[in-house]
């Protein structure tokens, strides 16, 4: 015989744990995100079948874009960082901690590192190759 067990004294209590991170304007992390998000848009004005998968970092007057860009767009990586860190306002760098002066970044004389290849074929052929709504 067929016996049809009951769960009804087997309610288990669950726990959700939620978690967040929120920055304010000029961390880094604000910038960095704000640096990859200038760097595909300009991808995609530029040629909108554009395959991007672009990150950034940021410490000590230096800004470092890199990942994987496959787009028929000839673009100036290093232009579209310094565009992008001026327009948030970064403007100035003085290696001295206790400078008021310092912004911490300066657009105009920061390093900028262009770390970017072209997507490889491994990955166009797992994400998008053969696609139909590509």
């Amino acid at each position: 015989p067929f016996i049809t067990p009951k769960f009804s004294n087997m309610v288990e209590a669950r726990t959700f744990l939620f978690s967040s991170e929120s920055v304010n304007e000029g961390h880094p992390d604000k910038l960095c995100d704000q640096v990859s998000d200038a760097v595909l848009d300009a991808c995609l004005k530029a040629d909108p079948l554009s395959k991007v998968a672009c990150e950034t970092a940021t410490k000590d007057n230096m800004v470092m874009v890199f990942g994987e860009i496959s787009t028929a767009a000839n673009l100036d990586y290093e232009k579209i960082v310094r565009d992008q860190v001026r327009e948030i306002g970064f403007s100035s760098f003085v290696d001295d901690l206790s400078s008021v002066e310092s912004k911490g970044l300066s657009c105009d004389n920061c390093e900028v590192l262009v770390r970017i290849n072209k997507q490889s074929p491994d990955i166009a052929g797992g994400v998008h190759i053969g696609k139909d709504d590509m």
